[in-house]
């Protein structure tokens, strides 16, 4: 079957409308996406320390310290600008920086914490 005239250029400019519908619909597409799921992190992250008991002062310092640190290395970026490769790798992210330091004070206050706690009925059990 050999095609007409109009059918190759309706082909030929369905291309270019396909391109600059493609270059304006899939950027508010994803945008859309990306409101989307960065709102349902922040929900759960907002749910989760919901279920913190804030009334200690540990999971207080915690939460302070790795927000600051990730809102830091986010509004002056050249802060570890200095530090080697392999660790600007985890300071060079607000996010990442922040949870590394999340995770570490969390190790810090809490697993040294179970540790005595768990070694304290031991203790008394020899005691009594």
């Amino acid at each position: 079957m050999k095609m007409k005239w109009w059918q190759v250029g309706s082909l030929g400019i369905q291309h270019v409308l396909a391109m600059y519908a493609g270059a304006i619909v899939v950027p508010l597409i994803v945008g859309g996406a990306l409101i989307a799921m960065f709102g349902m992190v922040i929900a759960y992250g907002v749910k989760m320390l919901g279920q913190v008991d804030l009334t200690v002062q540990e999971n207080l310092l915690i939460i302070a310290c790795s927000v600051g640190v990730g809102l830091g290395v986010t509004a002056v970026p050249n802060l570890f600008a200095e530090l080697p490769t392999g660790l600007r790798i985890l300071t060079d992210s607000g996010i990442v920086a922040g949870s590394m330091t999340a995770i570490i004070l969390n190790a810090v206050f809490h697993f040294g914490k179970a540790r005595k706690s768990a070694a304290l009925p031991l203790q008394e059990q020899k005691i009594s």
